[in-house]
């Protein structure tokens, strides 16, 4: 209550006179011994303090009363409102206009004082709005890229998973239901054993095809939680290359493949198994888009600033510029030029995700290109080579596997 009360302009007329008749109460104590130059100060004390507490209404009131007292009890003759002397007079005058002058500069200033408590409350309130807006914007945004995510995530379960499950399944099942009618009819089973040979043959590699995918997900749920620990070792790059490769031959046999490396390259500090990975998912990659008999190429470079260019370079469709960057988001599946669509040979989504993880990881940067002169994908990824301190060089010439 009391600070509205005191706040309130009437209050301020009220604190105006009271200050105005308390100085002039106190100065007349000291009767003739003070002189106007004294008075006019303490009365302008209190205008100031009037102005700047409560404002120019009550700033211009304490300055005519102030004037009025001024002039009625210390100005000769006391107690009239005539005037004398002439210098009094100008002392009257200045008087006047320094109270009034006073007050009213006392009030601006009061006043853009308070306009800039409110402008900057005011700031306050839209930058606070504006960072709500924001985050609500964000989490918005998060949101459905959630969304999007999951529904990523609950597509590729549902194909990448129920399509090897549905084979295992049938197979299965028609060895089975082969088991059982041989077993009740005391007959020869229908299934010979070239049959029963390619049943068993769809089970193993669905079921492989299962374990890669869960071995995906959990790589993928290793990088992204940043629990992705790598075994660095002093290795070279075509022993790396050399790994990859002779995993990736059941998928190359149909493919002409050219390796080069260049000659002399550093060894790297690196987790030659996650690299291996690296490398082999590039090729699998060129090779799954790839016509039958078409060339992959593979090439291994010195690049800037101490580190090692590796490219995968193939001959088919290739990948449209505007989702390059994209093609390394988890679960996207990037439809080549001339690709029909068929989900089996579009992935899981997940490969390429996994070797953006490694890559970086290792504190390299995997991006995509278009072919040299050619229609195709050219992916490419550099890492730095390590400390400086290396065991030795890679003694090996211009070579082609």
């Amino acid at each position: 209550m009391w600070p509205k009360l005191f706040n309130k302009p009437l209050f301020g007329y009220g604190a105006a006179i009271t200050g105005i008749a308390a100085a002039t109460i106190i100065l007349k104590l000291f009767g003739e011994r003070i002189n106007p130059t004294t008075v006019a100060l303490a009365f302008l004390l209190v205008i100031l303090f009037v102005a700047t507490a409560w404002g120019s209404g009550p700033a211009v009131a304490a300055s005519f009363l102030g004037v009025i007292c001024f002039n009625f009890f210390f100005l000769p003759p006391f107690r009239t409102l005539a005037i004398r002397d002439p210098h009094n007079w100008i002392a009257f005058v200045v008087f006047m206009i320094t109270a009034i002058t006073v007050g009213q500069l006392s009030a601006r200033v009061k006043r853009r004082a308070e306009e800039a408590v409110a402008a900057k409350r005011e700031v306050e309130r839209l930058y606070y709005q504006l960072q709500d807006s924001f985050e609500r914007s964000s989490q918005a945004k998060a949101l459905k890229q959630s969304e999007r995510l999951k529904s990523a995530l609950l597509d590729a379960v549902t194909h990448d998973l129920r399509t090897p499950l549905t084979s295992i399944k049938a197979s299965a099942t028609t060895l089975l239901a082969d088991l059982y009618a041989s077993e009740r009819d005391n007959a020869v089973p229908q299934l010979d054993a070239e049959g029963r040979k390619e049943m068993l043959q769809v089970i193993d590699e669905e079921a492989d095809r299962l374990d890669r995918f869960v071995e995906g997900l959990t790589k993928l749920a290793r990088i992204d939680a940043g629990e992705m620990h790598l075994h660095r070792q002093w290795t070279s790059i075509d022993e790396i290359i050399a790994l990859a490769l002779k995993r990736a031959e059941p998928r190359t046999r149909s493919h002409r493949m050219e390796v080069w490396i260049k000659e002399e390259l550093p060894a790297i500090k690196v987790d030659d198994q996650a690299l291996s990975e690296v490398v082999y998912t590039l090729v699998d990659n060129a090779a799954k888009y790839s016509p039958p008999g078409s060339p992959i190429r593979i090439a291994a470079t010195p690049g800037e600033s101490e580190t090692i260019m590796v490219s995968v370079e193939d001959t088919g469709p290739g990948i449209q510029a505007d989702v390059r960057d994209r093609v390394f988001e988890k679960f996207f599946r990037a439809m080549r030029d001339g690709d029909v669509g068929d989900r089996k040979s579009s992935g899981t989504g997940m490969g390429l995700a996994i070797a953006r993880g490694i890559v970086e990881a290792h504190g390299g940067k995997i991006w995509i290109e278009a072919a040299e002169g050619q229609a195709g994908a050219k992916f490419l990824f550099q890492l730095p080579t390590g400390s400086d301190e290396r065991p030795g060089a890679n003694p090996a010439a211009n070579k082609r596997m």
